[in-house]
This record gives C-alpha cells, structure tokens and sequence, in this order.
C-alpha cells in the first residue's frame, strides 16, 4: 500500500485527459456501463478540479424494475430520458446523492451508476471530504463518489458530452484492467441480473468481496 506522499504526488500529476464526445459512447446501457470503466469522470469547481477514474459501474437497463425509468417518465426522473451522455443525479434516502449516466436514445429511459473512482486530480480537496477515513474508502460507493467529488443536484440534467459543462466525461491514455462482472448492490428487484461491472483488482471497487467473480 502507497503512502499518503507518494499517493499524493501521483494524484496531483495532471493526467492527460480528452473530454468524450458522445458518437464514443454506445447506445446500450449494458455496453455502455462496460465502456466506462477505466474512463474518467471531472468535475471543475470553483476551487479547482476533481477527478477520478471509473472503476465500478452498474447498469439499469431499459425494463428494468430496479430502474428509476420503469414505471415511466415523472418530474423526478425525467433527466433519465435524455439522449445518452447526460447526468442523472438523485438523492438516496434522503442521505446520499447518486450519479448516473443517461444511456440510451432521447425518450429511453435508463441509465448507468457510478459507483466507484480511483481518485486522480485534487487530492487536498477530496482529502478534507473523507474526514479521517481511509483513502481508499474515498470514492469506494455511489454516495462518496459524489461526496468527493461535490456532485449534488446542482449538477442533475448537465450534458457531460458539452464542452462548457464543469461535470465530464474523459478518456486518458491508461487503459483499464480486465473487467469483471457480478449482481447489483442493494436491490429487491432482478437481484441476480449481472449488471455490475468493475475493474479487477482495483483496491477502490466498493461491496462484499465475496460477491466479486474474478
């Protein structure tokens, strides 16, 4: 395990990032929660930018019943019904706010959720939001991945494809690991779907390690 220097002065280290555009995204939910792991998500704040690696994703297909979408289109989830390439953020309850990325065509209702980064871009930022817990715990889940990155709802509806949106989305030129793939987390509904996507390996992958499929 790296300590908190070394980690440090990896972190700060600017990656190279180039921002996705969204004819790179595929228009499939299942495909596209496989497409985000190891791509970057950024958010730049008025303090300066937050970023991190994508390293857990869960899918919520079209029809899905433990989507957001599935009973239709309301004034709460009505982001979700966007063309692909938007955020959907959501308040959990009533505690955590949670990011999803639209994914499928205009109308469509389904989406992708980002459950854990690998923290990349301001470590002193993110540093002070996990309060004494371990660094690898920073982005490890929906709520602190948003809680590092100062995501809320605020930033529900923002096109990440957009050049002028502060929330995006990048690819760098580190390639992600295997992927690995296994049920959802925290569900009633189509529990045994294997919808969860993750990069194996990554000590920042949120859940039992036992429901892990390596």
């Amino acid at each position: 395990m790296p300590s908190v220097g070394q980690i440090s002065t990896r972190l700060d280290a600017r990656e190279d990032l180039r921002r996705l555009s969204r004819a790179n995204l595929p228009v499939n939910t299942v495909e596209l929660a496989r497409y985000l792991i190891g791509k970057v998500v950024v958010h730049d704040t008025a303090n300066g930018r937050l970023s991190g690696r994508i390293v857990e994703t869960e899918a919520y297909p079209v029809g899905d019943a433990a989507g957001h979408a599935f009973r239709g289109r309301t004034p709460r989830n009505n982001v979700l019904f966007l063309e692909r390439g938007h955020a959907y953020v959501y308040l959990a309850y009533g505690v955590s706010f949670l990011l999803n990325v639209t994914s499928e065509k205009a109308g469509v209702g389904a989406g992708v959720l980002l459950r854990a980064i690998e923290p990349l871009d301001g470590f002193k930022p993110m540093d002070s939001a996990r309060r004494g817990k371990k660094w690898t715990d920073i982005g490890r889940g929906p709520g602190r991945l948003t809680k590092s990155l100062q995501v809320d709802l605020r930033q529900n509806g923002l096109d990440l494809c957009s050049a002028a949106s502060s929330l995006w989305l990048a690819q760098t030129t580190r390639k992600a690991g295997p992927i690995g793939k296994t049920v959802r987390i925290g569900l009633t509904h189509e529990a045994d779907r294997l919808l969860r996507f993750y990069e194996r390996g990554n000590e920042y992958i949120s859940g039992p390690r036992r429901l892990l499929r390596e």
